[in-house]
């Protein structure tokens, strides 16, 4: 019994959403990107005190998340893309621990993440509060306890599953069009509404998003 169910989950998780040519192709343009061990780090050319620890969506290959973490670079700002065990969050939603701890150069910390990445991040950040100094969320919504003030959720307007669990509004952005599967580079998600803008444009507002709120923290 112990060898079908250890077969059947292995079996589960070899099963995943790869990222696409598009995403693949930012490891050979972007300069200020490297990986380290279970990590891809994206440095912009003048790095300041702030980074965001990105936790990838559930069975998606975390290169898929590469354009918008770019982006976020081409900003100004620090971005730690965190390889899941076996592409899944749940295995080790406390690695942004780790991450603080490699990296003590950056004093102030976000942690994001999407879907599933996102309640593991949201989780981390709940019980780590004095460690963040905000929390994330791409199609996902606060999972634990942890304050909307001091977090962001930008979800696409067809993506109505997060919309029905979200019960409060403050730091909330819906994009118009969007979709759960767009805030990554991995194709089409099995139950995913299609998206009536591109990912480009989905991410392009989820990067503004992103840097406003970060702005509005650290002006405050």
């Amino acid at each position: 019994m112990l060898v079908l169910l250890a077969g059947a989950f292995f079996l589960y998780v070899s099963d995943y959403y790869r990222a696409e040519d598009v995403a693949l192709e930012v490891m050979n343009d972007g300069s200020g990107i490297t990986v380290q061990d279970n990590l891809t780090v994206l440095e912009p050319s003048q790095p300041g005190d702030t980074a965001l620890i990105f936790y990838p969506g559930a069975k998606v290959e975390a290169e898929a998340y590469l354009p918008l973490l770019d982006q976020l670079r081409q900003n100004g700002l620090t971005c730690i893309l965190v390889h899941m065990p076996f592409h899944m969050a749940i295995f080790d939603a406390n690695a942004a621990q780790e991450v603080m701890a490699q990296f003590p150069q950056y004093s102030h910390w976000y942690i994001a993440g999407h879907s599933m990445g996102g309640a593991m991040a949201s989780q981390f950040a709940a019980d780590h509060p004095e460690e963040v100094d905000g929390l994330i969320l791409l199609g996902a919504y606060i999972y634990g306890d942890y304050p909307p003030a001091d977090t962001l959720t930008v979800y696409g307007s067809l993506n109505q599953s997060v919309e029905d669990k979200l019960d409060y509004t403050e730091n909330v952005v819906e994009i118009q069009g969007g979709n759960h599967a767009q805030f990554g580079n991995y194709g089409p998600q099995k139950g995913d509404a299609p998206a009536t803008i591109s990912a480009e444009e989905q991410q392009a507002q989820t990067v503004d998003a992103i840097l406003e709120f970060i702005q509005q923290r650290q002006a405050a």
